[in-house]
This record gives structure tokens, C-alpha cells and sequence, in this order.
């Protein structure tokens, strides 16, 4: 096993007046990395955890990277920008990370053809966001990067934050649209950007394969974000799987005592099987 951090190129994605203030380091991408043979090639599983777009959470970072090594993954957690840099800085960062993987895959044991995304509430919506977005032209510019080059092969969303809408997630959306610190941009923003973020409206069937869980008393991000994603991309014509756990709350992650933190009400046995139910899917998928 090996691991270590990598740097990502800053691209065009952090306001220019932070960098001057030396405000802006760039953003890292943790490796959890299986030995192989030599000529042996793994696929790569890139975690972002949740947070609110407001930190990054430790319960659904490295646990999750090495329960995904135990399944035969080569692993790595996405340290992204969260508030106060605000949206695209993140999906630019998650973008360059699959950039970064599919360049070294062969030095790093990786199959460059299975490339998964995965993300947890927050977290998911920064993965979808990649996943119906890598060909925008916008986001290939910032990057000077083709969309062959940062496409992910498949994703998994865990209680994934999807909806600007009725259902949404407004912390979610305050922190990473800056809409809660300024009137005036709040009222630019819920007209220009709100929609744009709202990812089941942008689903097409070049979006990726996707494995989605959530729960059904989540209180936090409504299992509607879920629906509405899985809707649409059923609609496409897109390869998915979707499971619903009556029980449980919100952040779950492994659904283990190891990701637990002292917390019972995050342990739930029979939501514990997602991992290994997604990477049946990945391996069908990819």
C-alpha cells in the first residue's frame, strides 16, 4: 500500500484577489494506492466527502478510500475549495483531479478507461456536477483540458445533494453560490446560476453510469434530490442503480461504528452494504 498527496494545478478557478492576498493554496488529492503487478491495471474510485460546501468532512474521506481498496480499488480523496471560494472552483479542482489520475495511470496501476467519480451529500452534488458538465466548453477552457481527458467512466452519489429547487439543500447552495453574504449577487445569482446548479435539469445521455443511495427519513437532503436525478437520468437513457433505505439519518457514510465517530444514530446495519453493492455495479458499469 501506498500513500500520499498531490498538488493540482490551479487553472483559472480561484478569485485572482485571493491568490494576490496568498489566500488560495492549491487544492490536494489524498492516494490510497493497493501494490500491484506489474501490467496489472485497477480501477480508480475519486472520493469527494460532504460538507455543506463549507468543509470537508473526515468521516467520509479516508474510511471511504480504504473500504474501496478492500474491494479492489485504487482510491483518492479529493480535498477541494469549500466556502468562502464559491462554485466553479470545486468542479474545476474535481476535474482536474481525473485529469491527474488518467495521466499517471500507469505509473499508479489504473485502468484509464474506469474512472469513477463519488461524492456524499454536498460531496455528490460536486460529483454530478462533473458528470453533466465535463463537455461544457466553459469548463474544458479553464482547464485547457479536453473532455476525453475529465470525463469520469461511472459515478456513485451517497445522499447526494442534487436540487436547487423545492427539495434543495439552501446551505448547500448558499455556500458554494456566495449568495448568503450579498443581496444583491443572491438576486443575480437565483437568476443566472441557481438553475444551472440544479443538476437534474442538465442529465443527457452522455452522462456517466451511476449507482445512487440515500435514505428515506433523511431530514437534511430530502431522498427527492435522489429521485429527481435518478428520474432524469433514466429519462436519458443513462445506466443507473438506485437504492432507498427506509431508515437512517442523514451522513451515514459507511454506516459502520468505524465511521460512526461515537454517534449510534449513525450506525445502520442494513445500509452498511452499499459499498460493496456499488462496486458490483462499477465493475458492470465501467
Amino acid at each position: 500500500m501506498r500513500q500520499f498527496s498531490v498538488e493540482l494545478e490551479r487553472g483559472m478557478v480561484a478569485p485572482m484577489e485571493l491568490v494576490k492576498r496568498g489566500e488560495y493554496a492549491p487544492a490536494t488529492m489524498d492516494a490510497f494506492l493497493l501494490d500491484t503487478e506489474e501490467g496489472t491495471l485497477r480501477p480508480a474510485l475519486i472520493i469527494c466527502p460532504g460538507g455543506g460546501y463549507g468543509f470537508v468532512s473526515e468521516r467520509e474521506s479516508t474510511p471511504i478510500a480504504k473500504k474501496f481498496n478492500s474491494l479492489g480499488f485504487q482510491a483518492f480523496v479529493l480535498n477541494y475549495h469549500v466556502a468562502p471560494f464559491e462554485y466553479p472552483t470545486a468542479l474545476c479542482e474535481l476535474a482536474a483531479a481525473v485529469r491527474k489520475v488518467r495521466e499517471n495511470a500507469t505509473e499508479w496501476g489504473i485502468d484509464p478507461e474506469r474512472i469513477a467519480v463519488s461524492g456524499f451529500s454536498a460531496g455528490g452534488h460536486l460529483a454530478a456536477s462533473l458528470c453533466t458538465g465535463y463537455q461544457k466548453e466553459w469548463l474544458l477552457g479553464a482547464l485547457d483540458a479536453t473532455a476525453e481527458e475529465i470525463a469520469p467512466n461511472a459515478c456513485v452519489l451517497c445522499y447526494p445533494v442534487i436540487t436547487s429547487g423545492e427539495f434543495g439543500h439552501q446551505g448547500s447552495f448558499e455556500n458554494l453560490l456566495g449568495i448568503h453574504t450579498d443581496a444583491d449577487k443572491a438576486k443575480k445569482y437565483k437568476q443566472d446560476l441557481l438553475e444551472l446548479v440544479s443538476l437534474e435539469k442538465h442529465v443527457t445521455k452522455d452522462t456517466p453510469p451511476t449507482f445512487v443511495w440515500h435514505t428515506y427519513e433523511d431530514a437534511s437532503v430530502p431522498v427527492e434530490n435522489s429521485l429527481l436525478y435518478v428520474a432524469s437520468l433514466c429519462n436519458a437513457g443513462v445506466l443507473a442503480e438506485f437504492h432507498m433505505f427506509p431508515l437512517g439519518i442523514h451522513g451515514l457514510s459507511l454506516a459502520t461504528e468505524e465511521t460512526a465517530f461515537g454517534d449510534p444514530n449513525c450506525v445502520r446495519e442494513e445500509c452498511a452494504v452499499w459499498p460493496e453493492m456499488a462496486a458490483r455495479f462499477l465493475d458492470q458499469a465501467m
